[in-house]
């Protein structure tokens, strides 16, 4: 796709989210298919018996049991010991990973800024529940010297353990500075988030997955671990449907906004078909490798409304309730 020429940046926080799409998220809650057992105290009911306030059950006293938690009024009436068991209100992390290659800034309206957009309101969502949120772009701007040699980490910036409500503005302000540049490095970036990632939780991955090296080994490398993976791949309505723009039209010279390729192409009927085609199949690709291994996936175009894509699709996937 065409890089825009002169993308939007946003600023503050009002500039990625309204206050009325923030009131509407605020009622929602990040949540997971598995049972998490967190570090910390947490404001999450789960479904695992444990030792908070709430009552959950009964269950006979076995030898070794906590007299503590006897039900005396039970052995009062029956004479028989009983323990008292709880909901135990477990801790859970929100990690984002938020592709920043320099092909986000392709699309109308762009890839990387909805892909900001999304980012923070999920972490708004996390952070008034009290779940603690981190982030984490990736991208190869960023290098560490290894035998004399600047090797990509893969990694541009990140940010973690923040909890609250008071920690909205401080979220922006990381997501305002952030501009997608160079290309990815998608495999080390994740071998570097699994081995210091904290906890256990849910994990969404932003991105147009359009990776040259793939991105079969650093979905492999994001799964386990405790973490419940949620891909999100954002495609500008021009990627779907390149008829629909008239920037593609006659004889092209391209250039590849990454790795500086280039390609020389005439647009025509036969060749948008074999594109559809190949991007269709592409698609089906990544799906299939997600649904094999349990990783959630949904596809989305950069012109659905943000509310939509919260309220509606997400819901129905089960990441926010």
């Amino acid at each position: 796709m065409i890089r825009t020429e002169t993308p939007k940046r946003p600023t503050k926080l009002d500039e990625l989210l309204d206050a009325k799409l923030i009131a509407r998220v605020g009622q929602l809650d990040v949540t997971s298919r598995k049972i998490f057992s967190g570090k910390l105290r947490g404001e999450r009911r789960s479904k695992k018996r444990g030792e908070s306030v709430e009552f959950a059950d009964h269950r006979p006293y076995v030898s070794g049991d906590d007299l503590r938690h006897v039900d005396w009024n039970i052995f009062g009436r029956l004479d028989r010991l009983f323990l008292k068991l709880f909901l135990e209100e477990e801790d859970l992390c929100l990690h984002i990973v938020l592709d920043c290659s320099a092909s986000g800034d392709c699309g109308d309206p762009g890839k990387f800024l909805y892909m900001q957009r999304v980012a923070m309101a999920l972490g708004y969502i996390g952070l008034v529940n009290y779940n603690r949120v981190a982030m984490t772009a990736i991208g190869t701007q960023d290098a560490e010297m290894v035998d004399g040699k600047a090797v990509s980490t893969g990694i541009v910036s990140s940010i973690r353990d923040l909890r609250g409500r008071r920690r909205t503005n401080e979220l922006a302000q990381w997501l305002c500075s952030l501009e997608p540049a160079g290309g990815s490095n998608f495999g080390e970036a994740a071998k570097r988030i699994s081995v210091s990632r904290r906890g256990k939780g849910v994990m969404v991955v932003l991105s147009d997955y359009f990776l040259k090296e793939g991105y079969q080994d650093g979905l492999r490398l994001l799964m386990g671990r405790g973490y419940d993976v949620f891909a999100l791949q954002c495609l500008s309505p021009e990627e779907v449907d390149p008829e629909s723009s008239d920037k593609f039209r006659g004889d092209l010279r391209l250039r590849d906004v990454e790795d500086g390729d280039f390609a020389e192409i005439t647009v025509a009927a036969p060749l948008l078909k074999k594109y559809k085609a190949n991007l269709a199949a592409y698609c089906d690709e990544l799906r299939t490798f997600c649904a094999r291994r349990d990783i959630n996936l949904l596809t989305v175009q950069t012109d659905t409304p943000i509310d939509t894509l919260l309220l509606d699709y997400f819901r129905r996937r089960g990441l926010v309730r």
